[in-house]
């Protein structure tokens, strides 16, 4: 009797330890885990999946108060990873020959690895990318196709955007720097930023409004109150649907471009899911329908073949290969760096 016991409890403790092991723990973005993925992941694999949704700032503290330990995989945006790496080492180097290469866009999977390496050492691979751009009405505004036209008198009164790093990050652009290219040099920096303060001081006449609710920049463009803003592609996409005239585009400095990546926090215990999820994820079937859902295009190759036609038809409308080529996609930010920009947008504000 006793010896069935014994088995029994091993028994127990094997399946508890089993089901402890097969369980993958992802601290995502909301909508980066669509439940149809999920569904088919736990069926393909015989893995549990929980999802944790969070944002770039809430996942950094979430890891910083475990050291790294309580999730598998995490999802931060590739511009926040070195330097949190260096402080307080979040994250383990990726084993890139477990990633199916083949999946990925190899531009975009370079530009990752490149812009996460630490010590020699690169920390994650890309996941999905949006940007940050024009909408534009061209029935109202033609000729706008430029950050420039945030500041064009001929569009007084017609023009609003955010009072955020991005706009100061555009206007470097506009005014012929490359901001990105300044990061190493603060002092280069702090000059160009004196002279975009300068420059969005003298329009603020111009400004409609600053904005900071994404649904009242889109009721205002569909209202034809503003002509010009910047702000996100599918903002644009979703106006275009309703008026032809108006549409996401791309200035011809380079929109700014934003990659949100997957990563596998240090101390992860499920980290053979961990890499299998970012295969599964990444085949063009299921980054396709990804894309289908949340209107952002992934770093899978392929995967518009596979995404909603309507879907499709926005990337391809707004991003043919030169305009992707041309997109500038945001690097590792150093502190100093944004604590200058924070006292600059205050000046900006301030400033009657």
């Amino acid at each position: 009797m006793k010896r069935i016991v014994v088995f029994a409890l091993l028994a127990m403790f094997v399946l508890a330890g089993t089901a402890r092991a097969e369980t993958l723990k992802i601290l995502t973005w909301k909508g980066y885990a669509p439940q149809k993925l999920i569904d088919a992941f736990e069926k393909e694999t015989g893995i549990d999946v929980e999802v944790t949704f969070s944002n770039n700032e809430e996942m950094i503290a979430k890891l910083r108060a475990t050291r790294g330990a309580g999730f598998d995989l995490a999802q931060p945006s590739q511009d926040r990873i070195s330097s949190v790496q260096e402080k307080y080492n979040l994250y383990q180097p990726l084993d890139y020959s477990r990633i199916d290469s083949a999946l990925f866009i190899p531009s975009m999977l370079e530009a990752v690895k490149k812009n996460t390496k630490v010590s020699g050492k690169s920390f994650a691979v890309p996941f999905c990318w949006g940007t940050s751009g024009l909408i534009v009405n061209s029935d109202k505004a033609p000729g706008a196709d430029s950050f420039k036209a945030l500041i064009d008198s001929k569009y007084k009164g017609r023009v609003s955007y955010r009072l955020k790093r991005p706009t100061l990050i555009a206007m470097g652009f506009a005014l012929g720097y490359n901001p990105f290219d300044l990061y190493d040099d603060p002092k280069a920096y702090k000059a160009m930023l004196d002279k975009i303060a300068d420059t969005l001081i003298e329009a603020k006449p111009i400004v409609k409004n600053y904005w900071a609710n994404g649904d009242s920049l889109l009721e205002s463009m569909r209202s034809e109150e503003v002509f010009v803003a910047m702000a996100w592609d599918a903002g644009g996409w979703k106006l275009h649907a309703d008026n032809k005239a108006i549409d996401f585009k791309a200035p011809k400095e380079g929109a700014l471009g934003w990659i949100d990546t997957f990563t596998i926090p240090s101390k992860a215990e499920n980290v053979d899911a961990a890499y299998k999820w970012i295969n599964f994820i990444m085949k063009p079937e299921n980054a396709g329908y990804f894309s289908s859902q949340e209107k952002y295009a992934t770093a899978s190759k392929g995967a518009l073949k596979y995404t909603d036609k309507e879907v499709a038809a926005n990337f391809d409308r707004s991003f043919p290969q030169e305009t992707i080529d041309n997109i500038n996609w945001y690097p590792p930010v150093p502190a100093n760096l944004e604590r200058m920009e924070g006292m600059v947008l205050d000046k900006i504000k301030a400033a009657q």
